[in-house]
């Protein structure tokens, strides 16, 4: 039920209480001061917290380059600030791996990439969830194996009240030929 919605049935009960005669007078403007303070922090708290959807565009943007530059200078710590506790990656194998074995490959140091960016980038917010697609470009070592490849990936963030997190990942495999940009 919408905040607005419960409300409003909360305000209903409260009346009908009150014309029933099982709500006191004092409960009764007690209950609707609670509830006119409750409604009024719902005002404050979302015109607070929400951003404009192109500010949430423009912050999703800056966290996906920031968290592609983390993983091509093994940082984990960035890494690990900007994904969630339940991370997934699903690559087009199906491999998948979590928040663990992110920040663990980047602190062993077995995968080094001398590029690591995106192009062709689209992000689209749903409320307190953000898409971003893009062609992903990688060079480097991955396990001791020179790569140089592009894939298409699609990542997923969930506003959090600490900010936005990184929950899951979808990965093409990689594409065919060598890549051009």
């Amino acid at each position: 039920m919408h905040q607005m919605e419960l409300a409003v049935q909360l305000n209903r009960c409260i009346v009908k209480g009150m014309q029933y005669g099982t709500v006191s007078k004092f409960w009764f403007r007690a209950s609707r001061l609670s509830l006119m303070l409750f409604v009024g922090t719902l005002g404050f708290a979302s015109a607070g917290v929400q951003a404009s959807e192109a500010e949430d565009r423009q912050a999703l943007a800056d966290l996906d380059t920031k968290y592609q530059k983390a993983v091509e200078q093994n940082d984990a710590n960035t890494m690990a600030a900007i994904l969630a506790d339940s991370f997934v990656l699903v690559e087009g194998d199906g491999k998948r791996s979590t928040k663990a074995d992110l920040v663990d490959d980047a602190k062993s140091g077995k995968t080094h990439y001398v590029r690591q960016d995106d192009s062709q980038r689209t992000i689209a917010v749903f409320g307190d969830t953000g898409v971003v697609t893009a062609l992903l470009r990688a060079k480097g070592m991955e396990d001791g194996v020179k790569v140089d490849y592009s894939q298409w990936f699609t990542d997923v963030y969930v506003r959090t009240p600490n900010g936005w997190r990184y929950v899951y990942a979808q990965a093409s495999l990689s594409l065919p030929g060598k890549s051009q940009h």
